[in-house]
């Protein structure tokens, strides 16, 4: 037996609850459907957002999985309708396309995963898992004991920490903003350790510690030969942490050249260690911090303006230690039109530029 199919059946008929499928392609759902029967799930179904919310309101179901797709009501809209009522229903969002403003637009709006298709059985059979036996409170997913420490608890606090929640489980890119000693990397471990990449490297790297020329070869690794006393291949960061996450710490103080070089990492997930000919293929996900405003970094020529928009699809302010109970902390998305410029592909930087505007007016009025 293969160990998908190990896999899957080892939950077969453990799993319990009310789930709805929303999906306007009948194939799929009936996939789907099938799928989640076979692990103890009761199945109702949908085609549009408009029998989701109908369905809902008839009976809660424990949990959704909704199609982005969708005709009429689209699945984002759907989803803030069943949130603005129900908000601690667990929804999975599902589709065909995956792009960045898409899933950060739904991640915002409240899903608790995001699954792209064709779907994946043991993908999909996890995230059916995680939905059900999530806790229904939003103290839940990250739990008390990893919200203690974080130092504060204002309103604030506690909307940056919601945020947290919904990212984790994602391969967005994060960027964490702060003073030094506000719990920057306190809250990168909590988006690792509620994320997928949980069990997978969690590899730390300070880019203010080393110049530039150590820190390219600690972070891409290099060949034997490739400079005086490179006596044997040596992997890099990111080989070492594929498949789970990298923190890179003080990105300010990343060289221009060296960001360059990250920028294609993000891009195409491919890099070529130095002295080397071939492409390295690596997927880790990227979480940033910086004590510097950014966005000035940019303004004043030290910062490439797309490497900021890249590893900053969502950016968490921190609050200074001092004063904290009344601290200022908010989740923003960067603040520029993305189609200025930069490498960015067309659909992106459309993307970006849509992603943005909502998740400001929504960020405003969720932390005012």
């Amino acid at each position: 037996m293969s160990n998908t199919a190990a896999e899957m059946q080892s939950l077969e008929g453990q799993l319990s609850g009310r789930l709805l499928v929303v999906e306007d392609d009948q194939s799929t759902r009936e996939w789907v459907s099938a799928l989640a029967e076979r692990l103890g799930f009761e199945v109702e179904t949908g085609a549009s957002g408009e029998e989701a919310l109908a369905a809902c309101a008839a009976a809660r179901p424990d949990l959704v999985t909704l199609d982005v797709l969708l005709p009429g009501i689209s699945g984002i809209e759907t989803l803030r309708s069943l949130k603005s009522v129900y908000p601690t229903l667990p929804v999975i969002m599902v589709s065909g396309h995956g792009q960045t403003q898409t899933i950060v637009e739904a991640v915002r709006c409240g899903a608790n995963d995001f699954l792209r298709k064709p779907l994946n059985p043991v993908e999909l059979e996890q995230a059916l898992e995680r939905a059900a036996s999530a806790p229904v409170e939003l103290t839940g997913p990250i739990g008390r004991a990893a919200r203690a420490r974080v130092l504060g608890s204002s309103d604030k606090i506690q909307a940056v920490q919601r945020v947290v929640e919904r990212v984790a489980d994602t391969d967005i890119t994060v960027l964490i903003c702060g003073e030094s000693g506000t719990g920057k990397e306190v809250v990168a471990q909590q988006v690792l350790e509620n994320s997928r990449r949980a069990t997978r490297p969690f590899i730390k790297v300070n880019c203010a510690a080393l110049p530039h020329e150590l820190l390219e070869s600690e972070l891409f690794g290099y060949e034997k030969g490739a400079f005086t006393g490179a006596e044997k291949r040596k992997l890099g960061k990111f080989e070492i942490a594929n498949g789970g996450t990298i923190f890179l710490d003080e990105i300010s103080e990343m060289h221009p050249a060296l960001q360059a070089k990250l920028l294609q990492v993000l891009q195409d997930g491919q890099f070529v260690r130095l002295g080397g000919e071939s492409d390295i293929q690596v997927d880790a996900r990227v979480i940033a911090a910086t004590t510097r405003d950014l966005a000035r970094e940019v303004s004043e020529g030290r910062f490439r303006e797309d490497l900021f928009y890249r590893i900053g699809v969502t950016i968490l302010d921190l609050p200074p230690q001092r004063g904290q109970r009344v601290g200022t902390a908010a989740t923003r998305t960067p603040r520029r039109d993305p189609a200025a410029g930069g490498p960015l592909s067309p659909a992106l930087r459309t993307g970006l530029r849509q992603a943005g505007a909502s998740a400001l007016r929504r960020t405003a009025r969720s932390v005012s």
